[in-house]
């Protein structure tokens, strides 16, 4: 459909002529003589492009500019003005007009920017529609979250992310910690800032620290230029340092420092930088049980664990799994344009609710990406889930089974079985339990 222009001078003749000329490009050209009219138009959402004379008699062009804008704000402007008048038409672009011609112009100069309006618009409307996508993908909108233990986690994540406070998020591997900091960045006051991730299990020590907090020319051979970081990468933004549990303790001290100081010194720098970040840190592991091997800095646990949110393993949400399945069932088809699958079958959902998911959210994604890639008709029966899923390992042993035992001994598998059950953290267990870590690691010992 070819994109309405709409020509407005109270010369008509002149607005006919152009108008004219424009129909002949391709485009859906009308003239008006009245600035009240061509108003109007706008109003009624008629009008892709509004090219308009400064002077008119009714409504002048400064005010139709104003007008139009407010009425439509990416309705793209041309304004025309004689010679003599190129102060009015500076005007007219402070007010939002897009671009000024003098009079006379050709037809051919018009279409020009009329076509590079409408390509900027286009590009601000697509740009807009990826902001709204990104926007509802990483915010708690976003999220599925049938089961109470889901939305107990995104109860805190609306009541916390208005803050600057550090969280820390925990959780097994796959259980969509990622998600979650990305979430706290979306619905914060900092969510149209950068939001920066870094593995720190990723890189080595030294590389690690250049990427955090940035370095000066010469600072080590292949310091070629000064660096800012990640930390000034994202001013104004969140910063989440996934798997801060392999951090070493030499980096726990910098991290400690530039948390409590608000100020990054750069390495080889003699001064320190002032920061504006979030922190947001994430980890597998257990934080209370690496400090007692000695891993860990309790001081920067302490800085770090202001607002701790644990996310719970996909076992522990079993609500959520059908729709997440339809969520990536429709995901992977929309991926693999030559994908025949539309469902799974009761039976192949069965086993997927049965299994266990020991890699949690990630790995329930890759088994559906699986099963439409290699589905050879609609639905996507059990034979087609991997080996793994249809035939999974037997439950845990209850801590009851066998004969009778000890109490001391009963203790013991009872401790080891719940450790089993929360994923193998010693921490969520013993405050499960009751029971310091101390205690547990004591149970855990005992034969």
């Amino acid at each position: 459909m070819p994109e309405k222009v709409l020509i407005v001078d109270d010369k008509l003749e002149l607005a006919e002529t152009l108008a004219e000329g424009l129909s002949d490009r391709g485009y859906a050209a009308t003239a008006l003589a009245r600035g009240t009219d061509a108003l109007a138009r706008v109003r009624a959402g008629e009008v892709d492009v509004l090219v308009t004379d400064l002077r008119m008699p009714d409504l002048d062009g400064l005010a139709l500019v104003e007008q139009a804008r407010a009425a439509a704000p990416d309705l793209p402007v041309i304004v025309m003005t004689a010679y003599g008048a190129i102060d009015s038409a500076v005007e007219s672009i402070r007010r939002g007009a897009y671009h000024y011609l003098t009079k006379p112009f050709k037809v051919e100069e018009l279409a020009v920017f009329v076509e590079r309006a409408l390509g900027e618009r286009a590009l601000r409307r697509e740009a807009a529609t990826l902001r709204a996508r990104l926007r509802a993908r990483f915010s708690i909108a976003g999220f599925i979250a049938e089961s109470a233990a889901m939305q107990r986690v995104l109860a805190v994540v609306e009541r916390v992310a208005k803050s600057d406070v550090p969280v820390l998020i925990t959780g097994e591997t796959g259980t969509g910690k990622g998600a979650i900091a990305r979430a706290l960045h979306g619905e914060s006051h900092r969510a149209a800032g950068p939001f920066v991730a870094i593995n720190c299990a990723a890189l080595p020590d030294p590389l690690l620290e250049s990427e955090l907090f940035g370095h000066v020319k010469g600072a080590f051979t292949g310091a070629i230029a000064d660096r800012g970081g990640l930390f000034a990468d994202a001013a104004g933004g969140t910063v989440l340092l996934d798997e801060i549990g392999e951090m070493s303790p030499a980096l726990q001290a910098k991290l400690l420092h530039v948390i409590e100081s608000g100020t990054v010194r750069p390495l080889g720098a003699t001064k320190e930088r002032a920061i504006d970040v979030r922190i947001v840190a994430a980890t597998h592991r257990d934080l209370r049980q690496r400090i007692a091997d000695g891993a860990f800095r309790e001081d920067l646990l302490y800085r770090l664990d202001v607002v701790a949110l644990e996310i719970p393993p996909l076992r522990a949400r079993r609500d959520d799994l059908p729709p997440l399945v339809a969520h990536f069932l429709a995901e992977a088809s929309a991926r693999n344009a030559g994908a025949v699958a539309t469902a799974f079958s009761r039976e192949a959902l069965a086993r997927l609710l049965a299994y266990r998911w020991p890699g949690n959210v990630r790995e329930l994604a890759h088994v559906v990406e699986r099963g439409v890639l290699l589905a050879e008709h609609a639905e996507i029966t059990a034979a087609e889930l991997p080996e793994h899923v249809r035939e999974p390992a037997a439950e845990p042993a209850s801590p009851f089974d066998g004969p009778v035992v000890a109490m001391r001994e009963l203790q013991r598998r009872y401790a080891r079985w719940a450790l089993d059950q929360l994923g193998g953290h010693k921490s969520r267990t013993a405050a499960e339990l009751d029971v310091d870590v101390k205690t547990l690691n004591k149970w855990l010992a005992e034969e």
